[in-house]
């Protein structure tokens, strides 16, 4: 049963609240909403992942290995790309409306609760993404699922999430970002995101800067916690490119697992695949008991993840990419390099405020060099984008050439001259990235009809 009228006001009930990119570094409200509800947080399992990059794809790919294991499973992301229930997931579907309208009303009482202690205390009432949080585990532990994949919103320690006690952390690869709010080096940040490693737990972590991943060294030895790492314990052997992704050959923590069929390109996504499977191996069997291959197989044939290197169109190919920061920028060209065969590509390019724009767009441009001549800047929906001539002087100081760089502050200008350059040559090997936020992937997901 659909309930959409409902879904839109409670969304927008929401955005009444501070926004997502104001999060407020405490966790007390959250433990207090929890505590009126009965502790629905301790009601499933639950596998917690942080990082950098790649922290939904991975949750995907977990999420499959889960389903295809026979469990019941939520899962837990941000940002959304077209609709809120995304966020909140059951069986790897979106939550149907009517659970997700049916649920925040049966809360909503309760955290009037806590904002009017909040008021009293003088402190913010319950942010966006603190609500929506405490909805998603209310609805896990509604339905119930039996296990949770939950992805932080930001940092770890005092990330809304942080209320669920993952039996396995999973931490992907840390880089700079949002560093006005987690610290200046990736050690900073890592201190940050070691804060979703309990006792009790297990730890999975990609490949890190070393001060990074002496960080969650030290947190998982001072929880008496088993820890294993990419490059270490587990990794990828070896990665072919196939027709619509790549097939690879994964070292588990338990088993070697080939011939795994996954319909993602780049080696950024072998890697999440890798962690992903060491996180199954954790929560299924605590590392030691190596998954049924055939099962395997099948999960991540079911693995999607929209709005990553995603193709939206053909003829031209126009594919859209949350690339957000440098490094995600960096693994998606190469990944584009490795998997396509363009000879031009025509990037449309909107970032958000908070982001590291030059160096996004100088990645951008040293990545792709020999197959982009001109680039489009422009701006999502969103009140924290970049305006577009701001973004054109920021495409300048990355190097492009002035003449080079075309400004469409609507979407939909940006991807008809884009397009219209991608077809000048007529020989049908020229393609659109419409790459940054992924509020301007959204946006272009909901133009191009995804």
């Amino acid at each position: 049963m659909s309930d959409e009228f409902g879904v839109e006001s409670v969304y927008a009930e929401l955005l009444g609240r501070a926004p997502e990119n104001k999060m407020e570094p405490r966790m007390e409200p959250l433990f207090r909403a929890m505590d009126i509800l009965g502790e629905p947080n301790k009601a499933f399992a639950s596998i917690h992942l942080t990082g950098t990059n790649g922290k939904t794809s991975t949750a995907r790919i977990i999420e499959a290995g889960l389903r295809a294991h026979g469990l019941r499973t939520g899962r837990y992301t941000s940002p959304h790309l077209s609709k809120v229930t995304e966020r909140i997931s059951i069986d790897g579907e979106p939550v149907a409306d009517e659970t997700f309208v049916r649920v925040w009303d049966e809360i909503r009482p309760y955290l009037d609760i806590v904002d009017q202690e909040l008021n009293a205390e003088g402190e913010p009432r319950l942010t966006y993404f603190e609500c929506v949080t405490i909805l998603a585990i209310a609805i896990f532990a509604d339905e119930p699922v039996e296990v949770a994949v939950v992805e932080v919103g930001l940092g770890g320690i005092t990330d809304a999430t942080n209320v669920v006690d993952g039996q396995v952390s999973v931490v992907t690869p840390i880089s700079l970002d949002h560093t006005d709010l987690l610290g200046d080096t990736t050690a900073d940040i890592a201190r940050e995101k070691a804060g979703i490693i309990k006792r009790g737990g297990f730890l999975i972590s990609a490949a890190q800067p070393l001060d990074a991943a002496e960080v969650l060294l030290e947190q998982a030895r001072d929880l008496q916690v088993p820890f294993r790492f990419e490059g270490v314990e587990f990794g990828v052997e070896s990665r072919t490119v196939a027709v619509g992704g790549q097939q690879l050959t994964i070292n588990g923590l338990a088993g070697r697992y080939e011939d795994l069929m996954l319909p993602l390109h780049g080696a950024h996504q072998a890697q999440n695949a890798a962690v992903a499977v060491a996180a199954l191996e954790a929560f299924l069997g605590g590392g030691e008991k190596e998954l049924n291959v055939e099962v395997l197989r099948e999960a991540f044939l079911e693995v999607t993840s929209p709005g990553r290197l995603e193709v939206v169109r053909t003829a031209p190919t126009i594919i859209v990419d949350a690339a957000h920061n440098p490094d995600g920028m960096k693994a998606s060209a190469q990944a584009i390099l490795e998997a396509f065969n363009f000879t031009t590509l025509v990037p449309v390019v909107g970032v958000l405020q908070e982001k590291d724009a030059v160096g996004l767009l100088q990645q951008l441009r040293e990545q792709l060099s020999d197959l982009t001549d001109e680039i489009c800047v422009t701006t999502s929906n969103s009140p924290r984008a970049i305006p577009a001539e701001q973004l054109a002087e920021d495409a300048m100081a990355a190097g492009f050439p002035e003449d080079a760089v075309h400004i469409a502050p609507r979407l939909d200008d940006a991807i008809e001259w884009a397009v219209g350059r991608a077809e000048a040559n007529n020989d049908l090997s020229g393609g659109v990235l419409i790459t940054g936020s992924i509020t301007l992937v959204a946006d272009a997901r909901i133009l191009l009809g995804k």
